[in-house]
């Protein structure tokens, strides 16, 4: 390839945005639990694959386990620095649980982030809302709205979540949302008859990335799509790259037994691609390197 043609081609590269979210329900996260060498180590690298995460299940009382991790996931590889934002314990009774969001935060910020208010007494544990940034301009920004469902109450709590995001949208004057989270959505919790006729189903606007039949579970005895991505607004689903269940056990070659050890659920992920946006992107590592290696006639001035 010429020099002008790998310069140009470079720098197109480097203008792409893939701009990945996810959502991983870590399976009863405590201390303990992180403070083993291969889950910490895992666990990083699942959170380092991701520009936002949403945590599930972290029923850590300590308040340590996030702090450590959130340390250990900025010493790890350069793609920091990491930010959080974690929930209140929310729970009917002893038993509660946080979501936790894992952010880079030199590609989004946290723009505003609220609990649900469940006067009803719908969920077993509301939805934490939060809105960010992203770096283009066709999307400048995006709110999440994460659900753990209770598997006794999967149906009612998921329609429940169509009028979290009515209230979303109008809260925030936006129909570009992403609803994500453990939600219970196969097998013996909902079926496929029930699921079909839930409002995020029925009511327009609604596309589940993450197939209908995609296992998300670990455990090779179990096949179900119970973690899900719902996106909503025609300017998110323009932006849309991929959508898929993390496999993290097969790509860090980790037996069934190891991979029990982090989690029984398969993190669910959606990338966006942002470079629809146009926006100017500062000149990469590589494209510096081969400006360098530019004869002088070829080398741009100014």
């Amino acid at each position: 390839m010429h020099y002008p043609a790998a310069l140009l081609f470079l720098i197109l590269a480097n203008g792409a945005q893939a701009f990945r979210i996810c959502a991983f329900n870590a399976q009863r996260l405590t201390l303990a639990k992180v403070a083993r060498e291969q889950v910490m180590d895992t666990l990083v690298r699942i959170l380092a694959r991701c520009d936002i995460t949403v945590l599930q299940e972290v029923v850590d009382s300590s308040g340590s386990a996030i702090p450590l991790l959130l340390r250990e996931l900025n010493r790890f590889d350069g793609s920091g620095p990491y930010s959080t934002l974690s929930s209140p314990q929310l729970g009917r009774s002893t038993y509660m649980e946080t979501y936790v969001y894992f952010y880079r935060s030199h590609k989004t910020q946290v723009l505003s982030f609220y609990v649900y208010n469940d006067k009803d007494d719908l969920f077993a544990r509301e939805p934490f809302v939060a809105q960010f940034s992203l770096p283009g301009k066709v999307l400048p920004s995006l709110v999440l709205v994460p659900l753990h469902t209770t598997p006794k109450a999967v149906e009612k709590e998921l329609n429940a979540l169509y009028h979290v995001f009515l209230e979303v949208s109008q809260h925030w004057q936006t129909k570009d949302v992403i609803l994500l989270g453990d939600f219970n959505a196969d097998c013996a919790s909902l079926t496929k008859k029930r699921l079909d006729k839930l409002e995020l189903r029925t009511e327009p606007g609604f596309h589940w990335v993450i197939a209908d039949g995609e296992d998300t579970t670990v455990r090779a005895s179990t096949h179900c799509t119970y973690d899900r991505i719902v996106l909503h607004g025609e300017r998110c689903r323009s932006l849309l790259h991929t959508a898929a269940a993390f496999d993290f056990p097969m790509s860090f070659q980790l037996t069934e037994e190891e991979a029990l050890n982090i989690s029984d659920h398969y993190p669910v992920e959606v990338e966006l691609n942002l470079s629809q946006a146009h926006s100017v992107q500062p000149l990469s590592l590589a494209v510096l390197l081969l400006l360098s290696l530019l004869p002088p006639q070829l080398c741009p001035t100014t």
